[in-house]
């Protein structure tokens, strides 16, 4: 019998080491692929410098802007940008009549504005390059898709100078080499047939068709020949585009250096991999063996976000690596929900298999919960934001998406197959942090011995709370009145020139400067070797470049010039209000669906708190408020509404346990408490593991987005509060009244119904 017993343990053991091994064979494999698969990423202009320009859409003959209209514009400014030689350009349609172009590692900014804001010209010539007619003979942007006779795709061209069109095609069809060549952006001296004949009708020439005349036209046309359905689309475009009468104004502007970018993403990097560090040294201190495991979980979530931004073709910039590292901390929740249950159902006295299949089935739901508010907030973000905004919400979807696979379902099998081994049955510490001694024997009836916080009354500390949160947030609105909101660039339109140099720079030189530019410096900073300047005038692109140079010839600086006009510090402050109600109202009616409306009125009230508590830090110590700010905004609210569902799930939970009792006002509240207590030490650890990470960025980090760490921090701290104390005591306020009514507590709970344990002899009994 001795012998089987150990034969059986050592069997346990080997299963163990194997699958282990297996483990962090992977995980050194995964670490190694790590860098040529950052290297074969996208990145933004904010981490290797370039170009970026937001233009108005307009058409000169006042016409509408239609989407047909902005689509041909996008086709040409498509077409140009391949002869800057770009490899990886965006460009991204905002709204009805503006386009955004972001032009990574372009180093003269000059020839990339003039080559983007010429107005397209269509042009008719002969085979000899000869100009015969120009795009006024068409009707404008009126090309459509067609067929020629044998069913096979064309071009139709809408004339509208139909005598002009016709005594040119009917002379031409008289020259030896009868053809009318289509171009567009013609170059006297660079373009020529004879030599892109052969490629006419290609993404890398300006020669757009040749078409073989035979006789004169006095009717609209069609261009045919060896066409795919492909090719006659992006013709359509080109030609309407080279025939529309557009206008691009440009709107803001921004320039970055290669060596801001580079600085700038080392810096970031070595904040996340610290924060990442320093994630899985807490994770492994908390639950051992399976802190290892979880991180282990991290590192491959960490691989798979960038393998899914690398498939998908993602661009990646500052905002998306901070989402990134926040992810990876909202991420550990996953795994701090399940090992808290798992914790929770040893100390009620089950075994270990037991535990396990209890704790992994009754976080599900409060998982999915969690991740699904906060996936609503981020695709609010994708749709409405602009820009940095969208890139930051892109990645959040992603870290999410990829969370639910390696958090969630990946460390549940990882866990699984341990637990299946018997090795740790006896070995609860080892496994995850619970002490044998603490444990209850059932079988003598052994009372539950630990129980966190037992004794605490949070409801009862709530009015602290509530107090301390008063008075940031009247102190904010007192600053607030005196000293007002120190808007960044983007909320108040100017510019902003940033200049890094070796040189000492002084305030009083700066506006010496300024002066001899003829411009007035609204706030001058200095940040190491960086002069941080405010202008409120909005600089063109000759001002642009005039002040450039001006500073790179002065002080051999690196110069980082941003523009933003009124109309888009406009449209971006009415996207920031917008997208932030927008988040509360979709928030309302999520967690009235999923729970109760009574438990949304408390969700709301906390995120309002959060909201507040962060615009007023903000005003009390004067920090910036820019477009990341709204990102850190919508980003705690997302993340605050995390853990409120969490705690709120927990309640649900518990009063279900209830349904058949009548609560009074003291039985009511201590299910509250009750189910605070349970969830307080997760709510703990799990801001923890996301305030790592943002502390790491904002000491090692970009300064670039300091004032966005700063903003996640502080509503890291109080989302968390808020949470465990002001959520839950609006929603005992507002049920309270309904005590004598009965609460109703018959929504069934799907993904944690009670798990019948068997008792078997030797195992449990």
């Amino acid at each position: 019998m001795t012998k089987s017993k150990i034969t059986k343990k050592e069997m346990a053991k080997q299963r163990t080491i194997i699958t282990l091994m297996a483990l962090l064979l992977i995980s050194v494999g995964i670490g190694f692929s790590f860098v040529p698969l950052f290297k074969g990423l996208n990145f933004g202009l904010d981490l290797q410098g370039g170009f970026e320009v937001l233009y108005e859409v307009e058409s000169i003959d006042g016409s509408k802007m239609t989407n047909n209209k902005m689509t041909a514009t996008y086709k040409t400014l498509s077409k140009r940008i391949d002869s800057l030689g770009v490899t990886e350009p965006e460009i991204i349609l905002e709204g009805n009549n503006k386009i955004r172009v972001k032009l990574a590692g372009v180093t003269n900014q000059e020839e990339a504005r003039k080559q983007l804001s010429t107005v397209a010209t269509l042009s008719f010539r002969d085979s000899n390059d000869n100009l015969l007619m120009d795009s006024s003979v068409l009707n404008a942007g009126s090309a459509k898709v067609s067929q020629d006779s044998s069913g096979k795709p064309a071009v139709l061209l809408s004339i509208k100078n139909k005598d002009k069109f016709f005594a040119i095609t009917n002379k031409v069809k008289d020259y030896e080499n009868n053809v009318i060549v289509i171009w567009l952006d013609y170059e006297d001296g660079k373009n020529s047939y004879a030599n892109e004949q052969s490629m006419c009708g290609s993404s890398g020439s300006n020669c757009l068709s040749a078409a073989t005349v035979s006789q004169g036209f006095a009717s609209d046309v069609i261009i045919q020949g060896n066409f795919t359905e492909e090719e006659v689309n992006n013709l359509v475009d080109l030609i309407n585009s080279g025939s529309l009468p557009s206008k691009l104004t440009e709107v803001s502007s921004k320039t970055v250096g290669a060596s801001f970018g580079d600085a700038t993403l080392t810096k970031t990097l070595i904040a996340g991999i610290i924060g990442v560090t320093l994630i899985a040294i807490m994770l492994v201190s908390l639950y051992h063996f399976s802190g290892i495991i979880s991180s282990i979980s991290v590192l491959i979530y960490s691989f798979l976000v960038f393998a899914v931004f690398w498939v998908v073709g993602g661009v990646l910039t500052l905002p998306g690596i901070a989402a990134l590292v926040l992810g990876i901390g909202m991420a550990v929740d996953a795994n701090v929900i399940t090992f808290s249950r798992i914790k929770e159902e040893l100390y009620k006295g089950k075994n270990l298999q037991y535990a396990y299949k209890a704790g992994t089935k009754s976080s599900l739901r409060a998982i999915m919960d969690s991740n699904l508010t906060t996936l609503l907030v981020a695709i609010i973000m994708f749709v409405f934001g602009e820009s940095s905004v969208k890139g930051f919400a892109t990645m959040l979807i992603i870290t999410i998406a990829v969370t639910m696979f390696t958090m969630v379902l990946l460390t549940r099998v990882l866990l699984g197959l341990f637990v299946k081994t018997g090795f740790f049955d006896d070995k609860t510490n080892l496994f995850i942090r619970v002490n044998k001694k603490d444990i209850p024997d059932i079988s003598k009836n052994e009372k539950q011995r630990v129980m966190p916080f037992a004794k605490v009354d949070f409801l009862r500390h709530t009015k602290k709370v509530v107090a301390f949160s008063l008075i940031i947030v009247v102190c904010g609105i007192i600053l607030f009145g005196v000293k007002g909101m120190n808007l960044g660039i983007d909320y108040q339109a100017g510019s902003n020139i940033t200049i890094e140099t070796s040189e000492k720079l002084s305030k009083t030189a700066i506006q010496k400067d300024l002066e001899e530019l003829q411009l007035e410096s609204s706030s001058i900073s200095f940040n190491e070797n960086e002069a941080d300047i405010r202008i409120s005038d909005v600089l063109g692109a000759a001002q642009v470049n005039k002040v450039s140079h001006y500073f790179e010839d002065k002080y051999q600086a690196k110069v980082d010039i941003g523009v933003v006009s009124n109309v888009v510090k406009e449209e971006l402050t009415k996207n920031a209000i917008f997208s932030i109600l927008l988040s509360l109202i979709g928030i309302i009616l999520y967690i009235s669906v999923r729970f109760r409306f009574s438990y949304a009125i408390g969700a709301v009230v906390a995120l309002i708190h959060d909201v507040l508590i962060i615009v007023s830090v903000f005003a009390i110590f004067h920090l910036e408020v820019s477009v990341m700010f709204i990102a850190a905004i919508l980003a705690i609210i997302g993340y605050s509404i995390n853990d409120t569902v969490v705690c709120f799930d927990r309640i649900r939970e518990n009063l279900q346990k209830q349904s058949n009792k009548k609560l009074n006002d003291a039985s009511f509240s201590e299910v509250i408490n009750q189910s605070i207590r349970e969830t307080f030490t997760r709510s703990l650890y799990t801001s923890i593991t996301t305030i790592l990470p943002v502390l790491a960025l904002i000491f090692l980090g970009s300064s670039e987005i300091l004032n966005f760490n700063i903003a996640m921090l502080v509503g890291l701290i109080s989302g968390t509060y808020s949470s465990i104390f002001i959520a839950p005591l609006i929603y005992y306020w507002k049920e309270k009244k309904n005590l004598d009514k009965g609460i109703d507590t018959k929504r069934k709970n799907k993904y944690h119904d009670d798990v019948e344990e068997k008792k078997i002899k030797g195992v449990n009994c």
